[in-house]
């Protein structure tokens, strides 16, 4: 009996080292001195991101050297693979260990010790990688500044981010092997920009390829900054949302992507694009869906809770908590592994929203129990293991 062809995913976006620095005092007078004085001037700021050249047109100084003197010149206390597209991957891939699927990932690197990082780290998941250009710029990383004692002790961090060798993947370097696949997935693609400009046209390349289309947004600080008053543009033209069979995106990012200022102007924006389904999610609160097309029906605007089960081990047992860091990623890593899935399972069926969701919810939930978006399994099919019963807590939270 010949073999089942596997499920094919490929992805595409933003990938990056994050570099740790805790603690860093965020009332020293090295950090003051780059601090940010009005919006958008490129200075550092507790809970913003600005990108490394933006500060370095702000400050007049060497980003490195200004790092070392912020860092008093410590090391990293952690590195992790992070980014939008590829921990959401890398995650989709873990959980559909052992089924007839595959998840690559295609992108742009350096020739540094981050992308020998990257590759030592990805060499420790099943995620499979289709194409890797290298640059010779660096490979794009995002320093975190921590300080935990920030804010009363509730802590903050403050970012800045490279985005490096992304600035040279270009859409011709997407090739074949890319577009031909059962879902492809565009992740961050903010942060990829000659990728986020071009969204559309190859979006519309996959969905001739009959491929399902999956999108999950980033904060877009280069149209922010370029045009604050502005709603953020999503490839070239409006008609980019009609080629996305499900759009991923959290309250902020919808909101400025819509141009508007409520979840229900937001929701009314997005029905009237064409895109097929749309999920916004808002940390610990509800989150707000629906659908309107042939992959999962007629859906109209509707919410879900997070995990109760989460929340209350977290509130029962703090000390088992690491951080948020990747929620959202590992949130539409589990929405794509529970598409596959059930695509394995009746190709010719409707998939289930519902159940997409819920393994996207529990997958954002278990991510608060470890440092860093991406988990790292001891053995293969560890982190399905883990999740599992969340999932079944879950399922039967909302009446599945």
């Amino acid at each position: 009996m010949a073999a089942k062809k596997p499920f094919k995913i490929s992805g595409t976006g933003c990938a990056l080292v994050d570099y740790l620095y805790k603690p860093v005092d965020f009332q020293d007078k090295d950090f003051l001195r780059y601090q940010s004085k009005a919006p958008g001037d490129g200075g550092l700021a507790p809970g913003k991101l600005v990108f490394k050249e933006e500060f370095e047109k702000f400050s007049g100084e060497n980003y490195m050297e200004v790092r070392n003197r912020i860092t008093k010149g410590k090391q990293p206390v952690a590195l992790n693979i992070g980014g939008p597209s590829i921990v959401s991957l890398i995650h989709a891939a873990q959980i559909l260990q052992g089924l007839p699927a595959e998840v690559n990932f295609h992108g742009c690197i350096g020739s540094d010790t981050g992308s020998n990082f990257l590759k030592t780290k990805l060499a420790q998941t099943p995620l499979k990688i289709g194409k890797y250009k290298t640059s010779s710029q660096y490979t794009p990383f995002t320093d975190v500044f921590s300080d935990p004692d920030f804010d009363a002790g509730h802590g903050e961090r403050a970012f800045i981010n490279n985005i490096g060798a992304a600035w040279d993947f270009f859409p011709e370097d997407l090739d074949d092997s890319f577009f031909e696949s059962d879902l492809v997935a565009f992740g961050g693609t903010a942060l990829v920009p000659n990728i986020h400009s071009s969204l559309g046209e190859l979006l519309y390349q996959a969905k001739e390829n009959e491929a399902i289309t999956v999108v999950n947004t980033v904060y877009d600080f280069l149209n922010e900054k370029k045009n604050p008053s502005k709603s953020w543009p999503l490839g070239s033209s409006m008609e980019t949302y009609s080629y996305i069979d499900l759009l991923i995106t959290d309250m902020e990012e919808s909101l400025r992507l819509s141009g508007t200022s409520s979840v229900d102007a937001a929701i009314n924006f997005f029905q009237s694009t064409g895109v097929g389904a749309v999920i916004i999610t808002h940390g610990s609160n509800v989150l707000h869906f629906f659908a309107n097309n042939s992959l999962f029906g007629k859906i109209s605007s509707s919410t879900l809770p997070v995990s109760e089960k989460v929340v209350s081990e977290l509130r029962q047992n703090p000390e088992q908590a690491g951080d948020t860091t990747g929620c959202g990623d590992n949130f539409a890593g589990g929405m794509i592994a529970s598409i596959a899935m059930q695509l394995k399972e009746k190709p010719k069926d409707q998939v289930s929203l519902k159940n997409a969701i819920a393994l996207g919810v529990v997958s954002g939930g278990f991510t608060c129990f470890y440092h860093g978006g991406t988990f790292y399994e001891e053995f293969p099919g560890q982190k399905m293991i883990r999740i599992e019963h969340y999932l079944k807590e879950y399922l039967t939270q909302i009446g599945i």
